[in-house]
């Protein structure tokens, strides 16, 4: 299962305040990530805009909050093998007044929550790996929401590998293979998903000590 936000679901770089233009099936990284494992496996997108990790967000909703779904998720779709964490950038907003080391805190419970779930093949804890999301930039339309949040940014992965190694979880940064969409500096070109996706099933491959047949 891919736990994520806006970038998880394909949104689309927004060219104003409230675009609700979503990149197609098959475009978006959960997808290309599919296509890419191939025949036997399924996977699962659970990605929501505006999710955060553990936040209520006084604006968007308390239903933005990924710690409120996550139990949810994790019994609607068991059993589960792995879920892939890829949350921290909503977390990035001026409102919450988070630091880096706070953000990966929050995404530190969600890891825990699901390793003492039942949600995995014999009802055991599902794997984890920790996907850090792709560094913001100030620009654009929602330049004022993440006014200070691209030096948190870029602060983030190094924080999110540290709870990655706490957890015993895997870890992956998405800004290695891909960055922002210029257009507003928070989601991803249909190349970044594709190179996100492609990245990712290594990583997943090698996580569940499984080979490409």
């Amino acid at each position: 299962m891919c736990f994520g936000d806006s970038n998880t679901h394909g949104t689309r770089a927004m060219r104003f305040w409230g675009d609700r233009r979503r990149h197609p099936r098959g475009i978006r990284w959960p997808d290309v990530l599919a296509d890419t494992l191939g025949a036997g496996w399924e996977v699962v997108a659970e990605g929501h805009p505006g999710r955060t990790a553990v936040f209520d967000d006084p604006i968007e909703g308390t239903h933005k909050n990924g710690q409120r779904a996550l139990p949810v998720l994790l019994e609607s779709h068991r059993p589960l093998d792995l879920v892939v964490v890829m949350l921290g950038t909503n977390d990035l907003k001026h409102r919450f007044g988070a630091n880096p080391g706070d953000i990966a805190l929050g995404i530190e419970r969600l890891v825990m929550e699901i390793s003492r779930s039942d949600a995995g093949p014999g009802s055991t804890a599902p794997g984890v790996l920790i996907a850090a999301p792709a560094q913001v930039m100030e620009t654009g339309a929602l330049a004022e929401i993440f006014a200070g949040a691209a030096e948190k940014s870029r602060a983030l992965p190094a924080c999110l590998a540290g709870i990655a190694e706490r957890q015993g979880a895997g870890f992956w940064d998405a800004g290695s293979v891909a960055q922002v969409d210029l257009v507003d500096g928070i989601h991803l070109s249909a190349a970044a998903h594709r190179a996100i996706g492609l990245a990712l099933a290594g990583e997943i491959r090698g996580q569940l000590n499984t080979e490409e047949e």
